[in-house]
């Protein structure tokens, strides 16, 4: 245990020493964000500051250093955090998330013209994917096609939009040229997250009536708060009381909860990372950070 983890350990919160929380910087709105939370739990007496960070995986390594008492987590760092902290004889448990993080699916569209019917119609065609690390645009998608008997390189060719990577497909840059692209003829399928066909419809980047729905994965959720064994059950409460506590009704709140995408802060739980997990084990995406971090 190094001496970082340990002055975390014994960390009393204070104006000197807040809760310090990191979050990736996907956005520029991000900043706006965590400061107006800042504010928020400040009022509350509850010293709280945030670290921003370029990638997941730098956040989890700060994590695990003993370096934030907490880590706002896409899913795929959460199974990297959660496994990660397992071969370091630690443990990592999921806080609050949103409600928009439960029971996303992601969807397999194609062109309603194409001809393509069934799943099995893939074979020998080309699919377009987000980044290689996004959960929702690659890798529960091509589990789904997996699981219904289709090897992604082997039965069909695998086009990534790698955009941002490292951000875990926190963006809709990926998917969008995914969408584009099938649009254009130049792949078959695309992978997406259902939100987001919703969202590229109304932007007009799918025309009306100009894709159709191929195949939808099961339910999964999305980011959490992650936290690690050293910070203790007094403070970690104190932490998800406050969040619980927002209202979508509070005018002051309203504008950074829209800004992150939620109307609710929800206890967290572990169900709904399985399918990313399965796609973790099947394709060992996080294998080699996982050995060159352990």
């Amino acid at each position: 245990m190094t001496n970082d983890t340990e002055q975390v350990m014994n960390l009393k919160i204070n104006k000197e020493k807040p809760f310090l929380v990191g979050a990736v910087a996907y956005d520029a709105k991000v900043v706006t964000i965590w400061e107006g939370f800042k504010e928020y739990f400040r009022e509350r007496d509850f010293p709280f500051d945030f670290v921003l960070f370029s990638n997941y995986e730098t956040q989890v390594e700060s994590h695990l250093a003993g370096r934030l008492h907490a880590a706002w987590n896409s899913p795929l760092a959460w199974i990297e955090a959660r496994r990660l902290a397992e071969r370091r004889g630690r443990q990592a448990r999921a806080g609050v998330m949103r409600d928009t993080d439960q029971d996303l699916t992601s969807v397999i569209i194609v062109r309603s013209d194409s001809g393509i019917n069934t799943v099995a119609d893939l074979k020998g065609k080309t699919v377009a994917t987000g980044a290689l690390d996004s959960p929702q645009a690659t890798l529960i998608p091509l589990m789904h096609l997996h699981s219904q008997g289709l090897e992604p390189g082997r039965d069909f060719e695998v086009r990534r939009f790698d955009i941002m990577v490292g951000k875990h497909g926190d963006h809709v840059g990926g998917e969008r040229d995914a969408v584009e692209a099938l649009m254009g003829g130049e792949v078959d399928a695309a992978c997406i997250l259902d939100a987001n066909h919703l969202v590229f419809g109304k932007e007009g980047t799918i025309m009306q009536g100009a894709s159709r729905i191929l195949t939808q994965s099961a339910p999964f959720d999305h980011c959490n708060f992650t936290l690690l064994e050293d910070v203790d059950t007094e403070t970690e409460a104190r932490f998800s009381q406050i969040l619980l506590g927002m209202s979508y009704d509070d005018p002051k709140v309203r504008p950074l909860l829209d800004l992150e995408g939620l109307k609710q802060w929800k206890e967290g739980r572990t169900t709904g990372y399985t399918q990313l997990e399965q796609a973790c084990d099947t394709f060992g995406v996080i294998d080699p950070w996982l050995d060159a971090n352990a």
